[in-house]
C-alpha cells in the first residue's frame, strides 16, 4: 500500500501517535533483519522511512497549527 501525507491528515491525534510508534518498531526490525540478511525486499526499509517521515510532518503540521492559532 502506498501512503502520503494526505492519508495521515485525516487521523486522529492518538492514531496518529500510535501509528509513529509502530512504524519505529518496524523500522527497527527491517533494520535486524537487514544486517542479518533475512530481508528479502529492501525497498521495505525505505518505504518504512518514508512513512515514518510523512507521520512527522503531519504531528509538526498540526504543532505548528496550534501554536499559531
Amino acid at each position: 500500500m502506498r501512503s502520503n501525507a494526505s492519508q495521515f491528515r485525516a487521523f486522529s491525534e492518538e492514531r496518529l501517535r500510535d501509528e509513529e510508534v509502530n512504524t519505529y518498531r518496524e523500522l527497527l526490525n527491517l533494520r535486524f533483519r537487514l544486517s542479518t540478511r533475512q530481508l528479502a525486499n529492501a525497498g521495505e526499509l525505505s518505504a518504512a522511512k518514508r512513512r515514518l517521515a510523512q507521520i512527522k510532518t503531519v504531528l509538526r503540521e498540526r504543532e505548528l497549527a496550534g501554536v499559531q492559532a
